[in-house]
């Protein structure tokens, strides 16, 4: 069986390099990706806590499940923004999409 912190460092590096590519990204697709990235660490985590503390209830597979849905929103909602600034601006490069009037 594979111990809880192994779950942890894999999730703590997951989240890492999500952090990194938010930070360092100047395309604004790649920022969604970073996003996506510290999502799923924190549906690692979630999951992994589940799995040890309390095996007999589904409450880390639920709240993975709503991680889920609102990493699909917000997928969605900021693929329609990236889509619209760049119909009007055509760029995607988030330092030119600095800002809000258009």
């Amino acid at each position: 069986m594979i111990p809880l912190y192994w779950w942890l460092v894999v999730a703590a590096a997951l989240f890492c390099i999500g952090l990194y590519g938010v930070l360092s990204r100047k395309n604004a697709i790649g920022v969604l990706m970073g996003i996506e990235l510290m999502l799923n660490a924190v549906n690692v985590n979630l999951v992994a806590f589940w799995r040890y503390v309390t095996p007999q209830t589904l409450t880390g597979q639920v709240f993975a499940i709503f991680v889920i849905t609102v990493a699909a929103a917000e997928a969605a909602v900021g693929l329609a923004i990236i889509i619209a600034a760049y119909r009007r601006r055509d760029t995607v490069i988030v330092d030119e999409l600095d800002i809000m009037r258009w």
